[in-house]
């Protein structure tokens, strides 16, 4: 069991398997068995009482994918406290490289579709980055390129996502809850208390009970309340992932965003993200002809094959001119540019903002349609910039070093 938790823990394995999934899901959706497919995400289960009567797909979606989002987080956490984004100037970048790559796609989907209605409800479409898909396959085909471009990724997808919800939240919620959002954020605050060197944490971690018994209620209150609140569930693993303690203390052999990092991701790669991608990637294709015509789909294919890749680029260098922003020395602007056509995976928020912007079943297809054909394109765009950058950083390691003269 070791050695498989051990196989499960790289990033390229539990990419395969994620993408796989992927390509099982539309398969299935778009085969004789669809129904089948259909019945099986659609159904229902969990307490009525509590808002939690979801689907399969709900529960994919909001819950498993909560904890790959908890580990986004305290990935960044580690990467803001001791890695590269703890440099200021460095952190500034994919930041606001990630602004201009959420207001290009929505303003290019805004122009499409000035004028046409409904239409233009969609132009938050476009904006998110889908973190667990982006992150598979730069973990495939970028095996040798610079570590850095990985916080960098990650940055650039939870403050897409943030972004989104703000959307969500503020332009397709019917209300928000203001009671379940406040308990959820005063759980939160609590969490981070409890990670704390003095105090109640320190009585907590000396305590006999497992710290587990404390933490593992506390996490799944908030996320659902936080699911309660209306706003995307998986923000509440994000910010308990943003909230752990980074650093071991007396008696520790390990910082806790460690150890729990190590217990889940095994868990998160082999089984949470390929459930997810079954049962949320199962787009079923209608008229390709009539989808491609619809100013909505070409909204949505301009916004993320062009507007992303030219936000985060262009954003990211204007970024290096304008502010006190800079660039990784490592780090070159054409693997800038591979990163931004890796942000134009809009997948799982997409799908959500178009759910909630379109009532018309046709324009839902084409706009469901539209979002994976422009992920299957960003992917395979992607792929060849960053695949020939993987193959340039392995050769340049690999090379002997030049002979001394005399």
């Amino acid at each position: 069991m070791r050695n498989v938790a051990d196989v499960l823990r790289r990033d390229a394995v539990g990419g395969f398997l994620l993408i796989g999934a992927a390509l099982v899901a539309v398969l299935w959706a778009n085969s004789p068995w669809a129904g089948g497919y259909e019945s099986l995400r659609s159904f229902s289960f969990g307490p009525e009482a509590l808002h939690l009567d979801l689907s399969v797909q709900a529960w994919a979606a909001d819950g498993l994918l909560t904890l790959f989002f908890f580990i986004v987080g305290n990935e960044l956490k580690q990467e803001f406290v001791h890695g590269e984004l703890r440099h200021p100037r460095r952190a500034l970048l994919p930041i606001v490289a990630a602004l201009c790559g959420v207001v290009l796609p929505a303003a290019i989907f805004a122009a499409i579709n000035l004028g046409q209605g409904d239409a233009a409800r969609g132009w938050g479409i476009p904006m998110a980055t889908d973190a667990a898909f982006a992150v598979a396959v730069l973990a495939v085909v970028g095996r040798h390129l610079p570590r850095a471009l990985r916080p960098f990724l990650l940055t650039l997808a939870i403050v897409d996502d943030l972004a989104a919800i703000v959307v969500i939240a503020g332009f397709h919620t019917e209300g928000l809850s203001w009671g379940p959002l406040v308990g959820a954020l005063v759980l939160l605050a609590v969490f981070g208390l409890l990670q704390r060197e003095s105090g109640l944490a320190g009585w907590v971690r000396r305590s006999p009970v497992p710290n587990w018994v404390v933490f593992v209620p506390l996490a799944v209150v908030s996320w659902a309340l936080m699911h309660a609140s209306g706003v995307h569930a998986t923000i509440a693993g994000a910010a308990m992932g943003l909230l752990m303690r980074t650093r071991a203390l007396r008696g520790e052999t390990t910082a806790p965003n460690h150890r729990v990092e190590r217990l889940l991701r095994p868990w998160v790669m082999g089984l949470a993200l390929p459930l997810f991608a079954l049962f949320s990637a199962g787009v079923v294709f209608g008229d390709l002809g009539s989808t491609l015509t619809d100013t909505v789909s070409l909204g949505i294919l301009a916004g993320l094959l062009g507007g992303k890749s030219i936000g985060i680029a262009g954003g990211s260098w204007l970024a290096t001119k304008l502010t006190p922003a800079e660039l990784k020395p490592t780090l070159r602007w054409i693997d800038i540019v591979g990163i931004s056509h890796l942000a134009g995976i809009g997948f799982t928020v997409s799908l959500l903002i178009s759910e909630l912007s379109y009532s018309d079943a046709v324009v839902l297809d084409h706009a469901k349609s539209a979002i994976l054909i422009a992920s299957a394109l960003a992917t395979a765009l992607a792929a060849v910039i960053l695949g020939l950058r993987s193959a340039h950083y392995r050769r340049r390691a690999t090379a002997a070093p030049p002979a001394k003269n005399g």
